[in-house]
């Protein structure tokens, strides 16, 4: 039975309590075991929430007592070690925080347990959430499910093997440069880079604040589509809330006619012929739905790719010297390496700052305007599957390209702020995952959500590494 538990989604537990049909102890207990068995080889998650027991038992009480029940009453959730939580451990992967215990949530997670989930615990992050490896001075590396000589991905690669391993069903990540669709990519299950704003990002380390907050978003992960479209929906803050619930419903029906272009931009970088069979499995399914596929070229996507590093990088790599800073021992060789690219690289001048705010908005606006009639379009998440621990560069079809440039694909949803979800839509000949970006206009997660849905029915979505 507890195998069978830690299978299902969130939604389904959910159901499952709600009805009696399940205990929430069970529920907590079978995941606990799960971790007990997986989590050594894995090493996702890194901290347990020392109290999710008692927690499960209050949980299994109010349903006695005939209480009202919450959404996801006794359904266990797992966080982002970036991410703080009241009384756990909060590490952020850095020797400087080894010990830091938050005294309140960040509100995403106190969202999720007013909702009535209960926190199992915290999983692994690189250090400062330096994507795209998980591994850290504190805890080490965490493995990919599918193969433990590959990455999980990062940032937020325990957060996605610890939910595709089913450690846990669903949880928290962020997502600057891909951070939340990389590693969901790379371990077969779906995470949404939700638009700015959507989900409140206080409680990050690092803080999410001034520029990075242009890009930067906590998220949800899952299994399933069902499961982020649920939990989107009791994390966004109120005033999102209601504007999107103003706008029409969105269902595979109501989006028949919807036109939906492909983008893998072989002048930006090459991408496996395992990745292009998969988008064109994804379009064939919302062909299949009665979406159109156009062939369109995108305006303007790798000039704005490109100027990721020019938004991003350097306030970055300023906030990390003002975290370090008199602490500078405390940081791990690649927190080293980005504190010491801030003296070989010199601030920008006025001019070059307003030029590129400039360029952004320009190539935004028309990227925008483009979308109003083709507010879909498919795209790799990366150029290939989950790679080998400690690799800086990737082979695609007989070419090497560096690892960030190959995950160029993932950035482009915030430097320009779209809604993006990775969802599964095949597997390489050697077992491993692959997954699609879904991107569409800001403010229309659910729309999003419901064309991934499409891809997830008619592909099968996330299966266990065994299956």
């Amino acid at each position: 039975m507890s195998d069978e538990l830690v299978n299902l989604s969130a939604t389904k537990l959910a159901a499952l309590i709600r009805a009696r049909k399940v205990s929430p102890v069970e529920v907590v207990e079978a995941h606990l075991q799960r971790i007990e068995q997986l989590n050594p080889n894995l090493n996702a998650i890194v901290t347990l929430a020392h109290d999710s027991l008692e927690r499960a038992r209050e949980a299994e009480a109010a349903i006695t007592r005939g209480d009202e029940l919450e959404p996801l009453h006794g359904v266990p959730f797992t966080v982002k070690d970036t991410i703080e939580t009241e009384g756990v451990r909060t590490t952020s992967g850095s020797r400087l925080r080894a010990s830091h215990v938050p005294k309140r949530d960040a509100p995403a997670v106190a969202r999720l347990k007013k909702a009535g989930a209960i926190l199992l615990g915290k999983t692994n992050v690189p250090e400062m959430a330096i994507p795209y490896e998980c591994d850290n001075p504190v805890f080490g590396r965490t493995n990919n499910p599918f193969d433990t000589n590959k990455t999980s991905g990062g940032s937020s690669g325990g957060e996605a093997a610890a939910i595709s391993a089913c450690l846990s069903p669903v949880g928290l990540g962020s997502d600057l440069s891909g951070s939340i669709r990389v590693p969901a990519h790379f371990c077969g299950i779906v995470g949404l880079k939700p638009t700015t704003g959507r989900v409140s990002s206080a409680g990050h380390v690092p803080p999410i604040m001034g520029t990075i907050s242009e890009g930067a978003v906590i998220g949800p992960m899952a299994r399933t589509i069902e499961d982020l479209s649920l939990l989107l929906n009791l994390l966004s803050e109120k005033f999102v809330a209601r504007f999107v619930s103003a706008q029409p419903e969105r269902t595979p029906d109501s989006m028949r006619g919807w036109r939906v272009a492909a983008y893998w931009g072989e002048n930006y970088a090459l991408v496996s012929v395992e990745t292009r069979n998969a988008i064109h499995a994804a379009l064939r399914a919302l062909n299949h739905a009665g979406l159109v596929i156009v062939e369109e070229i995108l305006p303007g996507l790798e000039r704005l790719i490109d100027l990721w590093p020019a938004l991003f990088s350097r306030v970055s790599a300023v906030h990390l010297r003002q975290i370090y800073s008199g602490h500078e021992d405390q940081a791990g060789k690649l927190a080293l390496a980005v504190l010491a690219s801030l003296e070989k690289t010199p601030w920008p001048t006025p001019d070059e700052f307003l030029r590129v705010r400039r360029e952004l908005f320009d190539l935004s606006k028309t990227l925008i305007e483009w979308m109003q009639a083709t507010p879909l379009f498919i795209a790799p998440v990366g150029a290939v599957a989950a790679f080998e621990h400690g690799a800086r560069h990737v082979d695609v079809e007989g070419e090497t390209i560096s690892v960030f440039r190959a995950f160029g694909y993932s950035r482009l949803a915030n430097v320009v702020n779209l809604s993006s979800v990775s969802v599964p839509a095949g597997r390489t000949r050697d077992g491993l995952p692959i997954g699609v970006q879904v991107i569409g206009r800001a403010y229309e997660d659910e729309a999003v959500l419901v064309a991934a849905s499409i891809i997830e029915d008619a592909l099968g979505g996330w299966k266990r590494n065994d299956e």
